[in-house]
């Protein structure tokens, strides 16, 4: 079927475009279009004359941009700002996914019908060697988003190993390394010994599901998602930051310890968050909603 979208967020993009289907990217003045990737069964299209059988709509004010009669489902990526919060399109579609069962819990979606499709993510492959004994953190804009992120935790972490962060708007730390695309970061992100998840309150961060899959161990607070998709014995999941801060010290220290745990991490990520049930619960989904 044809499925039209916007390009909100490229890594879950990434993900859903690896179905069977046509996937209209809006381009502009409507959208952003493809921003240059390369995904085989997808296009850019004009709004205007666009023909599609279903819409995939991530923004409220995408809504009323979707032609006359095409069927919508609305994804929520994100965590309210408060767990009291009205969803912006509760009662206004028919059907909300939500990306985390956490999202899910928290958004108040009135009377509309809500299901979570959990990320999938296209496997990288087991590319951990750990060779550098450093840490590793993925985020966008930590010194806009601040608390939000983790970015006040960041100094701790880089006195228990030296520490790089990569994304956009890090070049503003002292650990930055600013902005990578996908493969180049993979790569990057592999080579360190530990992955650290600081965020406090975000939906869960496709770039820990990826690290999970590269094979590295990981560190993360205990929020939001994360104790549902970090095992135990992947690496260190608690919200008391003194014993994340001695997780990260010991991983980087013992390489055989980190690899065991990242093993783990993989084997964990390609059982829950693989690309095939992904793509399988939405397929049911499309099917659905387009009758």
């Amino acid at each position: 079927m044809k499925v039209l979208l916007w390009h909100v967020h490229g890594s879950w993009t990434h993900a859903f475009v690896q179905g069977a289907h046509d996937y209209l990217i809006v381009g502009p003045p409507d959208g952003k279009g493809l921003l240059g990737r390369q995904w085989p069964r997808a296009r850019e299209v004009d709004l205007a004359d666009v023909r599609a059988d279903v819409a995939v709509v991530q923004e409220a004010d995408q809504l009323d941009r979707v032609p006359g009669g095409v069927p919508v489902v609305y994804l929520e990526h994100n965590t309210p700002a408060r767990p009291n919060l009205p969803h912006p399109v509760a009662d206004r579609v028919d059907l909300i996914v939500h990306v985390t069962h956490f999202n899910r819990l928290m958004w108040d979606c009135g009377t509309t019908r809500t299901v979570v499709v959990e990320h999938g993510v296209v496997d990288p492959g087991p590319l951990y060697t750990g060779e550098l004994a450093r840490a590793a953190v993925v985020v966008n804009e930590p010194v806009r988003r601040g608390r939000v992120v983790g970015t006040d935790l960041l100094p701790r972490f880089a006195d228990a190993a030296p520490l790089d962060v990569f994304g956009m708007g890090t070049e503003r730390l002292p650990w930055g390394l600013g902005d990578h695309d996908l493969p180049v970061l993979h790569r990057e992100l592999a080579r360190r010994r530990v992955y650290v998840h600081p965020m406090r309150w975000t939906s869960l961060g496709l770039s820990l599901i990826e690290a999970m899959h590269l094979g590295m161990p990981v560190v993360a607070l205990g929020c939001t998602e994360v104790p549902r998709a970090v095992p135990p014995d992947a690496g260190v999941v608690s919200t008391d930051v003194d014993e994340l801060v001695r997780g990260v010290a010991e991983l980087v220290a013992d390489p055989a310890l980190a690899r065991e745990r990242g093993a783990r991490a993989r084997e964990f990520a390609l059982a829950h968050y693989g690309i095939d049930a992904f793509l399988g619960d939405w397929d049911g989904i499309l099917t659905e909603v387009s009758g």
